[in-house]
């Protein structure tokens, strides 16, 4: 084992995004506004309607202060001298400058508390937000093909998605800041158009430079987190891998923490340093483009304060239009480069909407015909062939076999022979390349598709092992009957689970796995119990077992598969094992190799014709001799 990982592989290049594009995405705002909208359209409307109020607040707050300077110039004016606070309080000359002072101070109160408002507001529907866009992208995923979720590029792009369900509503609050922005830059430019037009001018001009680079570097970002995708995932995946109970014993048992810690170091500064470096350029032409605006508005302060030195302007004034153009230059600095950020965060939505729009090939048609019950003739193979997508073998082919209502077929051979790729077009997990399958007469494809699945049970060797309740790992076999505890504890009975479950501290209650606090783990003995309780409780009309009790011992096996057989009595069954003391007790046996039927018949009559399932099975016997 080497002591240090080789160099990442060079990330895959994606060209910046151009101008076009980057605007090309802003179509994905609309979309993205009515889910907010339908998230919650009160809390929608609380945030909108609390903005607009407060969108005002600022210039009414800098004119009262150009009053209350005026006010204040004026009394100096007046040469008054009051002996004391309280006779120039009896006076009633402070009475105007005072109740100036009480209406900023009650602005100043207000915008505080209705920011406040806003930030509540905003949290609230961000996070039913975060919570409606993760059940969508869960709802959605559990509609795509399986062979999607085997796509690696597909899988970086659920990686994406995934990502910006939780990343997205930064990018609300600043649609709905920039409006709000908007609505107060109006009101500032309306005041400046008054005093001195040419200065909104002077200030567009001065910005633009800053908006362009902010631009531009947003998609220099993009780019730089769209190229780094299956990196990224390596790194989660490293770590993963380096801290789980999952993969504990072999990390020490291989020493191989130094070998992942390597790996994840490598990959990390790898995307550190490009990082890094971005943020070196961006750092560097934004100070130098920010420039720009701020000696814009200096020639404009300068201005304004020739002005009020002329007598033009009072000194009110000044601190009114000095103020406004620098709230003003703020705000359309804050505008244009929300602008582009948006836009830079619109290509961010593209990965989510694009995810969203990838359609299932495998669904039901438009006029399903209902799975027949019970299963009268059975499912026919006619010439069926699959190929995975980009493979230039065929997985299985030329396939033409019967599996008769209420018969126990077993399927036997050597790794890749293609027994699971069979399974999984069975239960319509892929469509056959070549040929059809038929169920009573009529194609696969013209049943509707979770009809027929809710009526096949299949569990296979690398089932899942939920981190729930031991009654909840064998409910998820059928969902609708999640609460019957006696059906439940009957598919226990008949997996042989009951012992295994019985025997945990709180029995069927108990949490099971060592991800959670309480939970108590299994032997993968146990597990598999677990998991053919959950086929059982399906109760379906076809059961399909994928090798499951590969981590049972033979004599375990064995009692699994005869009481299988037992219970299959009137339904139609699959076996797959690589026992072939197991699936002798099949009513007939396919032999299977390199995708195609090699052989056909009882054990009997398979050992007779003396071919490769004969000579597999005694190569299997001598072992236990």
């Amino acid at each position: 084992m080497p002591n240090s990982p080789p160099p990442a592989a060079a990330p895959a290049k994606r060209p910046n995004p151009s101008l076009r594009e980057r605007f090309h995405a802003m179509r994905n705002l609309p979309p993205f506004l009515r889910q907010i909208w339908a998230t919650s359209p009160a809390l929608t409307l609380t945030s909108l309607g609390l903005r607009l109020v407060r969108a005002f607040l600022p210039i009414l707050m800098l004119y009262v202060g150009k009053l209350i300077i005026d006010e204040a110039v004026r009394l100096v004016g007046l040469g008054l001298a009051f002996e004391s606070m309280e006779a120039a309080w009896r006076s009633g000359q402070l009475d105007h400058l005072l109740w100036l002072l009480a209406l900023e101070f009650g602005l100043a109160i207000v915008s505080d508390l209705l920011g406040r408002l806003v930030s509540y507001a905003d949290a609230l529907l961000s996070e039913l937000f975060t919570n409606a866009t993760s059940v969508r992208l869960m709802e959605h995923a559990a509609t795509l093909d399986l062979e999607d979720f085997e796509d690696p590029e597909l899988q970086d792009r659920l990686d994406r998605a995934r990502r910006q369900t939780m990343g997205r509503m930064n990018l609300m609050g600043q649609l709905f800041g920039q409006l709000q922005d908007a609505i107060t830059v109006a009101s500032f430019a309306i005041g400046l158009l008054v005093y001195a037009p040419w200065l909104i001018l002077l200030l567009a001009v001065a910005l633009i430079p800053a908006f362009v680079g902010e631009a531009h570097f947003n998609a220099m970002n993009y780019s730089l987190n769209f190229q780094w995708t299956p990196e990224r995932r390596q790194l989660e995946y490293v770590r993963q891998t380096g801290a789980s109970v999952e993969t504990a014993k072999e990390v020490k048992i291989f020493d191989l923490h130094r070998f992942l810690i390597g790996r994840y170091r490598t990959l990390a500064d790898g995307f550190y340093r490009a990082n890094r470096a971005l943020a070196r350029r961006r750092a560097f032409w934004g100070t130098l483009l920010a420039t720009l605006g701020t000696l814009g508005y200096y020639v404009a302060y300068a201005y304004i304060a020739w002005r009020t030195v002329r007598g033009d302007f009072s000194i009110g004034d000044l601190t009114f239009l000095a103020g406004s153009f620098r709230r003003l230059r703020q705000l359309l600095e804050g505008l244009l480069i929300g602008f582009s950020q948006v836009a830079g965060q619109a290509l961010y939505l593209e990965d989510l909407f694009s995810f969203f729009a990838i359609e299932p090939e495998i669904r039901s048609p438009e006029h399903p015909l209902a799975f027949p019950q019970p299963v009268a003739q059975g499912f026919v193979f006619e010439n069926v062939g699959f190929r995975y997508p980009d493979a230039e073998r065929w997985a299985v082919r030329h396939l033409d076999f019967e599996l008769r209502a209420g018969e126990v077929l077993a399927l036997v051979g050597e790794n890749g022979a293609g027994k699971t790729t069979l399974v999984k077009l069975l239960a319509r997990l892929y469509d056959p390349d070549e040929g059809r399958i038929l169920l009573d007469g009529h194609d696969l494809r013209e049943y509707d598709l979770d009809d027929l699945r809710a009526n096949i049970g299949v569990i296979f060797q690398d089932f899942v092992r939920y981190h729930l309740t031991a009654a909840e790992n064998i409910g998820v076999g059928r969902i609708d009957a999640m609460d019957d505890d006696a059906r439940i504890r009957d598919a226990a009975r008949r997996a042989m689970a009951d012992e295994v479950i019985e025997a945990l501290p709180r029995g069927y209650a108990q949490l099971i796995g060592r991800r959670f606090r309480t939970g108590v783990d299994l032997s993968g003995g146990q597990w598999q119990k677990i998991a053919i309780a959950r086929a059982y409780m399906r109760d379906a009309q076809v059961m399909i077992l994928d090798e499951p009790t590969a981590a049972l011992d033979a004599r375990s096996e064995f009692e699994v598969f005869k009481r299988f057989k037992e219970l299959s009595e009137r339904r139609t069954a699959v076996l797959i094992s690589h026992r072939f003391s197991s699936v002798r007790m099949a009513d007939r046996i396919l032999v299977l190799e390199a995708g195609m039927i090699e052989a056909s018949g009882t054990h009997a009559e398979l050992m007779a014709q003396g071919g490769r399932y004969a000579e597999l099975f005694e190569l299997q016997a001598a072992g236990y001799r």
